[in-house]
Parts: structure tokens; C-alpha cells; sequence
């Protein structure tokens, strides 16, 4: 039997970085969709699952509950505890990982084509009869409070905690999903397995399948391994209402620096202006050093290593947020630089040639994301949760193309105001103050 080194082997020679890939939709008997790019070349397949709903689904009194649910799949299944479990994974040589985001689970599965049957009987196990027994829930739920222990210490962590308590309040997205030490330790077994039964659904279902696997028998496969889930899962949260004004909130912490966590309302991904703003975005805030930030920020005045802005686009909410660090003396002034530019992009909009220059690095670098088998997969069921259309990875670039100077004017005027943006600040900045 091929073993992990051969496995990894595999991995890293997948399919090569392009984006004219041929993706199909697949419909299994039952009913359940997919996207799939064949590959014959290697006996390898990677399988990408994505349950819309995440933690965000935790009931109020039992935050966290999703998250340590997730992290419980794989440890035991059916006559299988945990450490039976993860033998059984590895004498396969296939890999399952389950991760649990604030808006869904994500379930990856890598295996080899002479043990996809097996491999899938294991997963199947997982996903249907998990154990949760006791050892297991103990020994997982010392490992999520030791986490949430060390975030608690962690500047980035709580930069970011703060700011979405403030904008988000009482909805899941005011909160971690990862739940606080008295949420998580009072989780039962009943809490834990409820969560498995209302989240794991076949009505909020994302799949995508890369590799050596035909349409008919990734068909087959998903019937057998997805078609007992539940129909239904709980219901989704309403949208969160934003309650951030513009200002600055200091969280004191012993540092000789403070890290900077900032930002304001943002665009939907299905927003027809939002490629103008992700390339507005890009221009302003983008991890290149020739972004503007990182030009006034860092280059010009050393305030910095980095800075950074991103688009946040989530299922109830929007966001452009953005992240740096400085030191005490300097955060005040480096905050003044942030906003700044952006009134001056907000009220100038961008040159041509920093159109033309971003252009070509996003439609450059845009096929090198499509590096593996593993990571196809994941783009594939990201694609279809954001609603995109299967042939979005031909016509991506194109899109980006047609963005014109005025479009970026405009949706600069719309999205960026200097006024709303709120600084949550961790450390010990001179000359700043929580305001308003």
C-alpha cells in the first residue's frame, strides 16, 4: 500500500496553475450537486465539502457549541474510538480535516483512488455515527479552553473581538464562535450532539471534487456519503445590524507597541460595484508595498512593517477592515495617515497607471492560485457559496478588465468614509483616548 510520503508526493505535483479549467456540474442521483475538474493524470482525489451556517448557528446560551462539535467529528466513529479512528485514517493514507467559520463547516477529504471506497466508509462513519464519548469531549474541550485561554493574551485577538462586540452586539457576529471558557465548559454531550444533528444538513450543501474520479462516480459517492444527512439543519441567523460609529477605542495592554484594527461598513459580493472595489481596495490597502497605505504608512515615514486593508464580505453582514501595528509614540499619527487617505482616495479616486499596475497584477497573479488539487477544491466550493457562476474562473479576469477610472471614482465616493471608521487600539498609545 502507497504510504504519506507518496501521498504528499502527489499533492504537490496536482494539477498545474491555470484558470482555464474544465469544471462540470455533477447531479448525483439523489439530487445532490456538485462541481468536479477531472484529472486522470495521478490516482489521487481531493473532496471539498461546505455546510453554509457555522457558528454562527450556536444557540445563545450554548456559544460555542459548533465549534467544539466540529473539532469532535473525527475523534471516534461507530466501533472506532478516537485513537481506532485515526489508525484506521492512516494505515489509508487519506486525510480528513473539518473546520468550523463564523458563516460554515468545511469538510476536506484527500485519499488515493485504490482506497477512495474505503477512505469514504471511514468518512461516512464520521459523518453519521459519531461517537463524542466522554475522554474525547474532555480532552477536545481542554484543548478549545486552552485556545480561548491564549487568545485572551493576544493583541490581535482582542483588537478584533472588540471592534465586532461593538458593531455586531448581541448578533453571532458580536461574539467568537469559539465561545468563552464559561460557555464552553458547560457543554453537554446532548448540547454537543444537538449541534451535530442541526448543522450538518443537505439543504445548505457546497461540494466540489477534483482528480481522479469520473462525474458518475463522484454521483455515487456523494449519495452514499451525504444523502442520510438531515434535509434541514437549524434556522440561519437574522442579518446583523451594524452599531459602530467612527472613533477610537483604546484597550490598554503592556506593550511598547499597539496594534491597530480598523474599519467601517463595506459591499456585498454580489454587489454589481464590488470588482471596482476590490480593485479600489487593492490601491488603497492591498499587501503590495506599492499600495497606498503601505507608501505612507511605512515607506515614507517608518510607522510601520505593514499595513493592510480587505473587503469582508460575510452572509449577514459587510466590511472594510484593515490592521497594522506601531509604536506608542507613533499610533496617533499613523491612525491621522490612515484617514487621511482614505478621504483622499474617497474624494480623488485612483490614476490611470495605478489601474493599469493593479490590473495586471490581479489578472496575473489570479491563475496561480489554482496550484493543486486541494486548493481547486476549496476555490470551487467558495465559488459557488459567494453564488458565483461555474464558468467564473474563464470570465474573472475579464471582469476585472472592464473596471474603468470612473468606476473606482464612484465607488470610492460610495464605500470609503474617513468619518465612520473605528479604531479599536491595543496597547499603550501616547496621546490617544477612547472617543466617542
Amino acid at each position: 500500500m502507497m504510504m504519506r510520503l507518496v501521498f504528499a508526493a502527489l499533492v504537490a505535483f496536482a494539477l498545474p496553475a491555470q484558470a482555464e479549467i474544465p469544471i462540470q456540474a455533477v447531479k448525483s442521483p439523489g439530487g445532490i450537486t456538485a462541481w468536479l475538474v477531472e484529472d486522470h493524470g495521478i490516482p489521487f482525489t481531493a473532496l471539498e465539502i461546505r455546510v453554509r451556517g457555522g457558528t454562527s448557528l450556536d444557540p445563545v446560551d450554548q456559544r460555542g457549541v459548533v465549534n467544539l462539535m466540529t473539532a469532535l467529528i473525527e475523534e471516534g466513529a461507530g466501533d472506532l474510538d478516537a485513537q481506532g479512528f485515526a489508525n484506521a485514517r492512516d494505515a489509508l493514507a487519506a486525510q480528513f480535516r473539518f473546520e468550523a467559520g463564523m458563516d460554515g463547516i468545511g469538510i476536506s477529504a484527500q485519499f488515493l483512488t485504490e482506497n477512495r471506497d474505503e477512505a469514504m466508509d471511514l468518512l461516512l462513519l464520521a459523518l453519521t455515527e459519531p461517537r463524542f464519548d466522554p475522554d474525547a469531549v474532555e480532552r477536545v474541550r481542554g484543548q478549545v479552553l486552552a485556545n480561548i485561554r491564549s487568545n485572551m493574551k493576544d493583541p490581535d485577538t482582542i483588537a478584533a473581538r472588540q471592534f465586532n462586540r461593538m458593531a455586531f452586539g448581541a448578533h453571532p457576529y458580536g461574539s467568537s464562535g469559539d465561545g468563552t471558557e464559561e460557555s464552553v465548559a458547560g457543554l453537554s454531550r446532548a448540547d454537543i450532539l444537538a449541534a451535530f444533528k442541526g448543522t450538518l444538513s443537505r439543504d445548505r450543501l457546497y461540494v466540489a471534487a477534483t482528480g481522479d474520479i469520473t462525474a458518475q462516480e463522484l454521483g455515487l459517492l456523494l449519495d452514499k456519503l451525504l444523502g442520510n444527512l438531515p434535509a434541514k439543519g437549524l434556522p440561519a441567523p437574522k442579518r446583523a445590524d451594524w452599531a459602530l460609529n467612527g472613533g477610537v477605542t483604546v484597550v490598554d495592554f503592556p506593550s511598547p507597541q499597539s496594534l491597530v484594527y480598523f474599519g467601517h461598513q463595506g459591499i456585498k459580493r454580489d454587489d454589481p460595484d464590488f470588482f471596482a472595489a476590490f480593485i479600489l481596495n487593492e490601491i488603497l490597502g492591498g499587501g503590495r508595498f506599492s499600495a497606498r497605505l503601505m507608501t505612507e504608512v511605512r515607506d515614507k515615514r517608518g510607522l510601520t512593517y505593514g499595513i493592510g486593508t480587505y473587503l469582508a464580505p460575510q452572509d449577514y453582514a459587510e466590511m472594510v477592515l484593515g490592521q497594522f501595528s506601531s509604536a506608542n509614540g507613533t499610533t496617533a499619527e499613523a491612525i491621522a495617515i490612515v484617514k487621511a487617505e482614505w478621504a483622499r482616495i474617497a474624494s480623488e479616486g485612483v490614476t490611470e497607471a495605478e489601474l493599469a499596475a493593479t490590473k495586471t497584477y490581479l489578472t496575473g497573479s489570479y491563475p496561480l492560485r489554482f496550484d493543486g488539487n486541494a486548493r481547486i477544491a476549496r476555490i470551487l466550493v467558495g465559488m459557488q457559496t459567494e453564488g458565483l457562476p461555474i464558468d467564473y474562473a474563464q470570465s474573472r479576469n475579464a471582469l476585472i478588465e472592464a473596471v474603468t477610472s470612473s468606476d473606482v471614482a464612484r465607488v470610492a465616493k460610495r464605500l470609503l468614509n474617513p468619518d465612520a471608521l473605528h479604531f479599536v487600539v491595543v496597547g499603550q498609545p501616547e496621546g490617544l483616548q477612547t472617543n466617542p
